[in-house]
């Protein structure tokens, strides 16, 4: 496997119209704002795109839609799997083969559906593994939804040696878990990207392959930033990882409509609707739209002072 997944990889967000329907123009003008602002990958059809909650045909179109707007600029990986059934998971994994995507993403729990442990992770990820063609390139993705499921150490060698899989989207959101696999995968072309905000910068400097996390959809040249700029120290360094740390706590706050109203603040697209919440972010998160409106003073002050 040649492909290397690494830098700053967006988790994208589906955008829909105030119907609920894709918008395919908000989601061209959304890819280009990524590529523009420091992404050096994308995942799409991934718990931020709300895929849970779109169809298989909507998913598959999302990826056939970002690969022809990416058009080979960066890579583009994509999930959606989200079935119980693993014959249903065959199915949707087997589409998904066939959209253009540079790798596939399988999610842990979704191995696993019954958290039943390795033996059951194993044998369902050797059977998909038979499916799918050869030649494409894997992730591995801890998704939160239904339920988080890490992997172990022995789980994760057994997928580096598969020799199938290029990236890990690592949900542990603990340095000393992803310090550990670092060391495990070492040499085997898997990258570790750690996706929690918090210990974005701390995980760089041990390792971790970048980052993968959902604010990459309020300020990833910030993170693109960090990443670059690990080995020199400048003044402005702790104030901004401060910044990046206490920012990403909005996520509560009814993500991903949050972002999407972060998104229609800046004009990227025209509707915060989202499947995913159903409910008024603003009357449930009191003085959310104040807290936005830091977040977004924050980030341009800061762009400002990084120029």
């Amino acid at each position: 496997m040649t492909l290397k997944i690494d830098g700053i990889v967006p988790v994208m967000l589906t955008p829909f119209n105030d119907v609920g329907q894709v918008d395919y123009e908000g989601l061209a003008n959304l890819t280009e704002w990524y590529l523009n602002n420091g992404a050096d990958a994308l995942f799409a059809v991934c718990q931020s795109s709300e895929m849970q909650f779109l169809s298989i045909q909507e998913r598959l179109k999302i990826a056939r839609f970002v690969v022809f707007q990416v058009g080979g600029r960066v890579p583009v990986i994509a999930s959606g799997h989200v079935s119980d059934s693993i014959e249903m998971q065959h199915e949707e994994l087997t589409a998904l083969s066939q959209t253009g995507i540079d790798a596939i993403v399988l999610v842990t729990n979704r191995l696993d559906p019954e958290n039943r442990g390795s033996d059951a992770f194993k044998e369902n990820l050797t059977n998909i593994l038979t499916l799918l063609p050869p030649e494409l390139p894997l992730g591995l993705y801890e998704c939160p939804a239904p339920f988080r499921r890490l992997l172990n150490d022995d789980e994760l060698v057994f997928c580096c040696e598969s020799g199938r899989f290029v990236v890990l989207k690592d949900v542990s959101c603990d340095l000393e878990t992803i310090q550990r696999r670092v060391n495990l995968v070492k040499g085997t072309g898997l990258s570790i990207v750690n996706a929690n905000a918090a210990i974005a910068y701390d995980a760089m400097k041990i390792g971790s392959a970048g980052f993968a996390g959902v604010f990459t959809n309020f300020h990833p040249d910030l993170y693109a930033w960090l990443y670059k700029n690990l080995d020199t120290q400048p003044p402005i360094l702790g104030e901004l990882v401060t910044f990046l740390a206490l920012s990403a706590c909005v996520e509560p706050m009814g993500y991903p409509m949050i972002a999407k109203e972060y998104h229609q603040k800046i004009g990227t697209f025209a509707s915060s609707f989202s499947r995913a919440i159903d409910y008024d972010i603003f009357e449930r998160h009191w003085a959310v739209q104040n807290i936005l409106e830091h977040v977004y003073s924050g980030a341009t002050d800061f762009r400002k002072k990084l120029v």
